[in-house]
């Protein structure tokens, strides 16, 4: 074996070699992804949010003209974060304010 031919084999293992790595590698992946689905899908389920189911509150939908603030604010659930609290009660004075403006209106 000529010194030509011992560096072609080398490379020619060399690239088996390589071949095989990533082959493996792939498989090795392959076989873990399932458990990573599952392992990303008990996460989701558990920062599911459950509310309290609604009380009865006069048959009045929600922004309906007749609908007042304390209506409103009665409708947010009592589990609610803090942070959701506060944007349903910035929520429920927005609508009230759109409400006192509709008078004002002019009308065509």
């Amino acid at each position: 074996m000529g010194p030509t031919q011992f560096g072609e084999v080398y490379a020619m293992r060399i690239h088996l070699f390589i071949k095989r790595a990533v082959l493996f590698s792939s498989l090795v992946l392959i076989a873990s992804s399932p458990t990573l689905l599952t392992q990303a899908e008990d996460q989701l389920v558990t920062g599911v949010m459950v509310f309290e189911p609604a009380k009865d509150l006069g048959g009045v939908a929600s922004g309906a003209v007749e609908d007042t603030l304390k209506s409103c604010l009665a409708r947010i659930p009592e589990g609610a974060s803090v942070g959701q609290r506060m944007l349903a009660e910035q929520s429920c004075e927005g609508e009230e304010a759109a409400r006192k403006l509709v008078p004002l209106a002019p009308k065509f």
